[in-house]
């Protein structure tokens, strides 16, 4: 068993959290996956922005704001 440090991206409304995680890589069926606190993190990160809670979310990891661009 092996752990590959990834970032997972959570979008909500108009943000989007880049959050750390560690994959765990494994010789069975369901590799890689994630550690349960890991998707707990990544829950609490998509409960928060969609609260709006930004100040939370940033304590925890990179947040971005997406604006639409008009490529005409």
């Amino acid at each position: 068993m092996t752990t590959k440090r990834e970032k997972h991206l959570v979008q909500e409304g108009d943000y989007l959290a880049q959050v750390d995680v560690d994959l765990i890589v494994t010789d069975e069926g369901w590799s890689p996956y994630l550690s349960d606190e890991d998707a707990r993190k990544i829950d609490s990160v998509r409960r928060a922005l969609k609260r709006g809670d930004i100040a939370a979310v940033s304590k925890q990891c990179r947040v971005y704001r997406l604006m639409p661009v008009n490529a005409a």
